[in-house]
């Protein structure tokens, strides 16, 4: 729990914004909130309970940018929070008033150091977008290519850092005087939020996150990431390639600017698979508003799909890869039991008895073990179990099946028809060969090359040693004395047999 001097020292640094926090929950009765979950507050503040979830929305719209973001993680907590409160906080808005360009315009001439007159052949002062952290600018460079030009707001850094202090301070208020509070980690979540606001902040991260996921996604040959123009961006501002393209909302919208909503809808979900199961590295955020459909190119295979708004990206461990996909094939394959391994195995609320498990796991089967795979579905019967059982999900697996979840409703708006469990049967063979190809990566060869390498050393000394001691009339060493060595050498053999056939599979299935 906070110490009484950590709290005066936040109240005397950051009292202008608590006083201002306190009158917007003031103002929309919100006191019964801080006290339910032993954060001090009027209990009986007259308000309506039912209508509690949309009071705390516009107060977070309200309180900026930091709330909001707190808002959608907290909209994905389904495994924590009742569908009212899910739907409330879904309709978060990070929306905000455009700036004058004047406002901007000193940020913009220090990051460039110039003024945006000449540094560019043509700029538009007039935003084409923003947000409550960014505005952006449309421009043209000396050699015609037109770009993005995403601006940090000012002043938002300073603001968002004060905002961060007084919730972590909050939070450790709540959890050490509330064992609801507890049970959903509201330490956690403020860490998670605090690292995704820090690296949003920084337009760089959002410009590296794009390289990387152009360099992943290169293979898929119809996946357009804007190009970082690296010499004008910062900090604090951002240049990018300016794509044109048709948001993925109504499919006659988009069939009357010649894209296949059906195509769009088989790339997506390969797209997404892709990201999640094989690279590691994902989208954290593909709403519609961050994905545009293109039409094809002239020699193109099919329509293309761009991703924006790199600044939230998700990573996942070969580990949680392994069990995801062993969750999903434990649910296609009728299989309770996998089913039930990989709840007990994620569940950080404490053990969860093996029976109970089982019965969550065979009902969820029932209802999703065949037929077309609709994650809305599945996660619609999903978080309630979670929460019936008191099972709460890591946070970063819950990042995982936003952006599955995020991106299958899409791909339903625009093709009705579209079936996830079909393309994850067509990726199947990539997914195989992409854990066989770490298996047998590199660094893992190269370490089985060492050790064979320094025993075929050691093999001549002792067989020398072993003659030695036979012409010498000495006694064999016991069967117990060299038989780890000989376990250890077989174990070594089959290793690199096993490595070398996990290669050749690999190469064949990609």
């Amino acid at each position: 729990m906070p110490s009484l001097l950590e709290t005066l020292n936040v109240a005397a640094r950051d009292r202008a914004r608590m006083a201002e926090v306190s009158a917007v929950i003031a103002r929309f009765g919100l006191d019964s909130l801080l006290a339910r979950f032993g954060g001090g507050g009027d209990r009986d503040d007259g308000g309506n309970d039912a209508d509690l979830p949309t009071r705390t929305r516009r107060a977070l719209e309200a309180l900026g940018p930091t709330y909001v973001k707190l808002g959608q993680i907290l909209a994905t907590r389904r495994d924590m929070l009742t569908d009212e409160w899910i739907a409330a906080f879904e309709q978060l808005q990070s929306d905000a008033p455009r700036l004058p360009f004047d406002t901007l315009r000193p940020a913009l001439e220090a990051a460039l150091g110039e003024p945006p007159e000449t540094a560019f052949a043509r700029f538009d002062t007039e935003p084409v977008a923003a947000a409550s952290i960014a505005q952006v600018h449309r421009a043209q460079l000396h050699d015609g290519t037109m770009v993005a030009v995403k601006i940090r707001r000012p002043g938002i850094r300073k603001a968002m850092e004060a905002d961060l202090r007084l919730l972590r301070h909050l939070a450790g208020l709540v959890e050490a005087r509330s064992a609801a509070a507890r049970a959903m980690m509201p330490g956690a979540m403020i860490e998670q939020l605090g690292r995704e606001i820090l690296d949003e902040l920084d337009f760089t991260n959002e410009g590296r996150n794009a390289d990387l996921l152009r360099a992943d996604l290169a293979p898929i040959g119809r996946v357009v990431v804007p190009r970082i123009h690296w010499a004008f961006t910062s900090d604090g501002v951002l240049l990018m390639d300016f794509v044109e393209g048709v948001p993925p909302r109504v499919p006659e919208t988009l069939r009357a600017s010649g894209i296949d909503p059906a195509s769009i809808a088989d790339l997506g979900a390969r797209l997404v698979l892709e990201m999640v199961l094989v690279n590691g590295r994902f989208h954290a955020d593909p709403h519609p508003g961050n994905l545009l459909c293109l039409p094809p190119l002239a020699d193109g295979e099919g329509s293309r799909l761009a991703l924006l708004d790199l600044g939230s990206v998700g990573f996942v461990s070969p580990r949680r890869q392994h069990e995801f996909l062993t969750f999903i094939l434990s649910l296609r394959g009728n299989d309770p039991a996998g089913v039930a391994d990989m709840l007990g195995l994620w569940s950080q609320a404490g053990e969860v008895p093996r029976e109970r498990l089982l019965v969550a796991a065979e009902r969820l089967v029932a209802r999703h073990g065949t037929g077309a795979l609709v994650l809305n579905a599945m996660v619609a019967d999903f978080f309630p179990l979670l929460r019936r059982e008191g099972l709460v999900l890591p946070p970063d697996l819950v990042l995982i099946f936003k952006a599955m979840v995020t991106m299958d409703g899409v791909l339903a708006g625009i093709a009705p028809e579209f079936d996830l469990s079909e393309a994850l049967a067509a990726l199947r063979g990539r997914l195989v060969a992409a854990r066989l190809g770490r298996l047998a990566g590199p660094d893992r060869l190269e370490a089985l090359a060492l050790e064979l390498s320094r025993l075929s050393a050691d093999a001549p000394r002792l067989m020398r040693a072993a003659s030695a001691r036979l012409e010498r009339g000495e006694p064999a060493p016991p069967a117990e004395t060299i038989a780890p060595a000989l376990r250890f050498g077989a174990i070594v053999v089959a290793g690199a047999i096993v490595l070398h056939a996990a290669a050749l599979l690999a190469a064949a299935l990609m």
